[in-house]
This record gives C-alpha cells, sequence and structure tokens, in this order.
C-alpha cells in the first residue's frame, strides 16, 4: 500500500545556545497514521514537537508539512500553513475565564467569518466529538483532569486540522482515565482520519495506540529506534 508522507523532518539539528538537544534527525510521518516521539525524560521529545509545530526554528535542517516548509514560510503562507495543524499542550492550556464551549469558539471567533451560532454550533459538534456534549458551560476548573485534555482536544480540532499534535496526553492521569483517553484517540484517527504525532513516555499507551514510533536518546541526541512500537518492545524497556 502507497503511504503519502504529510510531515518530513530532514536532517533536523536543534540547540539551546551551545548545548546541544538534537543532532542530524531524519524522519517523515504518514498520512492518517497515529505517531508516537518516545523517550525518557530531558531526551527531547518536547524540544522536537516545538519545533515541528515552528514555535522554534533549528539550527539546521528543514522541516515540511507537505511541500511548505515550517521554517523557511512567511506571511500569508505561513498562517495558511499553521491553520492544517492543531496542537493540544501537557497541561491543556484552556483558558479559566471561559467555559468550554467559550475555549472551543476562540479560534472560531479568531480565524474564522463564523457568526456567533455557528461558531458556537461548531464548538459543540467537536466536544460532542470527544464526549462532553453536556458539560460544554462548565468551567475548566469545575471538570476532571481528563476532561480537561478531552476539551484541549476539542480545542485543538476547532479548525479541521489535517493534523493534530499531542503533547504527552496521558500526564498526570490516572490508569483507567489514560486508557480512556488512548481510546479516544483511535476513535478520532479512525473516524476523522486525522494524522496524530504524540509526544509521550507512557508505555502501555505507546503499546495501544500507536502506528510507528521514533525513540529519541539524550546522550547521542539521535534517534536510536524507529519502526512499530510490537516490534521495539525489547528495545523500549
Amino acid at each position: 500500500m502507497n503511504q503519502e508522507t504529510i510531515i518530513t523532518v530532514d536532517n533536523m539539528t536543534a540547540r539551546y545556545g551551545e548545548r546541544l538537544v538534537l543532532d542530524d534527525l531524519s524522519f517523515t510521518v504518514n498520512r492518517g497514521e497515529i505517531f508516537v516521539i518516545l523517550g525518557g525524560s530531558g531526551c527531547g521529545k518536547s524540544t522536537m514537537l516545538k519545533h515541528m509545530i515552528g514555535l522554534y526554528k533549528p539550527y539546521s535542517g528543514d522541516i515540511r508539512i507537505g511541500d511548505a516548509s515550517v521554517v523557511t514560510t512567511e506571511g500569508a503562507d505561513r498562517d495558511a500553513l499553521i491553520r492544517r495543524f492543531g496542537v493540544m499542550y501537557q497541561s491543556g492550556a484552556l483558558f479559566g475565564s471561559m467555559t468550554l464551549l467559550e475555549n472551543i469558539c476562540l479560534p472560531l471567533e479568531e480565524f474564522t467569518d463564523l457568526g456567533k451560532e455557528a461558531r458556537e454550533l461548531v464548538a459543540r459538534m467537536k466536544l460532542s466529538l470527544v464526549g462532553l456534549a453536556d458539560v460544554a458551560n462548565l468551567m475548566p476548573s469545575e471538570i476532571s483532569g481528563g476532561m480537561k485534555k478531552r476539551a484541549a482536544i476539542a480545542r485543538a480540532m476547532a479548525l479541521d486540522p489535517e493534523i493534530l499534535f499531542l503533547d504527552e496526553p496521558s500526564a498526570g492521569l490516572d490508569p483507567i482515565t489514560a486508557d480512556e483517553l488512548d481510546e479516544l484517540i483511535i476513535q478520532l484517527s479512525r473516524t476523522l482520519k486525522i494524522t496524530f504525532v504524540i509526544v509521550t513516555h507512557e508505555l502501555p499507551s505507546i503499546y495501544k495506540i500507536a502506528d510507528r514510533i521514533i525513540m529519541l536518546d539524550g546522550r547521542t541526541k539521535k534517534i536510536i529506534a524507529e519502526g512499530h512500537p510490537a516490534e521495539l518492545r525489547e528495545t523500549a524497556e
């Protein structure tokens, strides 16, 4: 089966000042897959994610979504490129002074011409997709940690992105809630055909959801394993 590449990381090196964090990494992500970036604390997982979404520019190398470079694209073309993906940050990063519905409406208000009723309809649809339709009018402080993660995924999906980047989605969750979140990710992948790029170190989640992984090593600053998680189980453990 021919697989279409949607993300290409090409000879990318990342530094913080003089400190080398990632050294000459190259890999691809295929459209529609759940791709996991794995590794121990301090290995550069989150740094890799921040470079992929354009928050940081690499010291050298390139990152492309389709044919467009995240590194060099500017102006209106960059705005269009960023619209192709959504991001869920580790904490959820919901605005505490807004209801869940208002949180989901925010990117729609910022980046579309939809009226208030249409924005709220879309937001309710996104909340329904993650199982939160009944709590749309609650504040983030009134819901559980797992629900906050779901709401953050709903907000990341607000603009119908092709790609979702999730940073440590299971962090801080109990095993049952983490497993439910894994099930949601699998369901969204299968039903909406969204490409997922997930940073995590949670092995149970990796074995359950990942189509393919790369494993980063904090000592060498390189990829030390790549492939299907079942094939790499012994390496990962």
